[in-house]
């Protein structure tokens, strides 16, 4: 059986699964006979073609999507006084990534039928850090489960603000956002943001095992990341401090030299993950377009079963859908969640909650107290993410739409 074939009938749905095929495998194992394993060519074909692709004048490829946004704090120079403005309903890294500079998180509410971060929810959580003696210095706008947040908006108020925008674009490879103008623009382009960072976890668009990929238009930016991707190192002769140790007699630079004026981190992208990554990218438009079809599948069966169930609420744009979260009503149900996702279970298929929402986790609530976020409640108790994968078929989609039919009653 082909490594993407689709699942046996009757087989487990997990809600989301690499589709990796012999392409995809050979194109690792002519990286595995060759000469370079790490910092070699591959990775820098990647970057190339990823920016081709989202239209960015940079990408820097990295270790995962928590390090593209480690590394996009770090360009900005984020430390402790300054803070992000983060959406709530999101996964821990993107908050994370605030803490790990020693920055603060102001956690923004969402709207509970798309899980989104507004211009104001944004405009909330800035007020309450200003309240706290926070400098905000950028917001970090979640395109959640492929769908873009309203980036004219936020950019409006960035600039307003004098605020950098670094986009959580890991759910996001492929999407593409509606402008107030009315074009459709990639996420990634970077046309109203700093950087955007994105996610090559096998459950996302395309996969390189693990993987994640920086894009900006900055070029200063796109520097602070290359040197902050691979320990902080400088190779660069114009920017050596050291001038006696850097040069040798006859003026040249020493083969061997570099220096470190900022520490970094070890970050950097294997070739192995970039052959696999590049691969997968020659199948994006494939995939999204797969994703497409199963998602208007899945809106037409469930019809019948709202209010109870039905699907999340739609951004515009064109997504290229990582999640497909329906929004239930487990009251009317009369069930809750946990009992739900067993019974789905033991019909064969999974499911997932994106998110607990963060400020509810005991490390920031210890340090920020309990907040009140309506939205992301409201999300947070409704939701649930439904198999969605290219390699599923339309039979699948009918096979989870049946076993949520049965949970609506006999």
């Amino acid at each position: 059986m082909a490594a993407d074939a689709p699942p046996r009938p009757g087989a487990f749905l997990p809600y989301g699964r690499q589709a990796v095929d012999e392409e995809d495998i050979a194109a690792v194992a002519a990286v595995l006979r060759g000469a370079w394993l790490t910092q070699g060519p591959t990775v820098t074909r990647f970057e190339q073609a990823f920016a081709q692709v989202v239209g960015a004048r940079h990408a820097v490829a990295c270790a995962n999507g928590t390090a593209a946004l480690h590394l996009a704090c770090l360009a900005l120079d984020l430390k402790p006084g300054d803070a992000l403005v983060v959406p709530s309903v999101t996964f821990l890294a993107t908050a994370n990534a605030a803490r790990y500079c020693g920055a603060e998180v102001a956690f923004a509410d969402v709207d509970p039928e798309t899980g989104l971060m507004g211009r104001a929810q944004a405009e909330a959580a800035i007020a309450r850090a200003d309240a706290a003696g926070w400098r905000v210095r950028a917001l970090a706008p979640v395109h959640l489960a492929g769908q873009a947040v309203d980036l004219d908006a936020l950019a409006d108020l960035a600039g307003a603000r004098d605020l950098a925008i670094i986009e959580d674009a890991c759910h996001a490879v492929g999407s593409r956002k509606a402008t107030h103008a009315g074009d459709l623009i990639p996420i990634g382009a970077c046309d109203r943001s700093a950087m955007a960072c994105f996610s090559f976890h096998p459950v996302k668009t395309i996969a390189a095992g693990e993987g994640g990929m920086v894009t900006t238009n900055d070029d200063a930016l796109a520097g602070a990341l290359r040197r902050f991707v691979s320990h902080g190192m400088v190779r660069d002769a114009a920017a050596f401090q050291d001038r006696n140790a850097a040069f040798a007699a006859d003026g040249g630079a020493n083969p061997w030299y570099y220096e470190m004026p900022q520490p970094g981190f070890n970050y950097r992208l294997t070739d192995i993950q970039a052959a696999l990554g590049l691969s997968q990218l020659g199948k994006l438009d494939r995939f999204a377009h797969r994703r497409a079809e199963m998602v208007a599948r899945y809106d037409e069966r469930l019809a019948p079963l709202a209010p109870a169930i039905r699907p999340a609420g739609r951004s515009g744009g064109r997504p290229a859908w990582h999640l497909y979260v329906v929004l239930i009503d487990f009251a009317a149900l009369g069930m809750d969640r946990a009992a739900a996702m067993a019974c789905l279970r033991e019909q064969g298929v999974g499911s997932q909650v994106h998110y607990i929402p963060v400020h509810r986790q005991p490390y920031y609530r210890a340090r920020y107290g309990d907040l009140d976020l309506p939205g992301a409640e409201g999300w947070y108790g409704a939701c649930l993410s439904l198999p969605l994968f290219p390699a599923m078929s339309d039979g699948d989609v009918d096979r989870v739409v049946a076993a949520l039919e049965r949970l609506t009653g006999p």
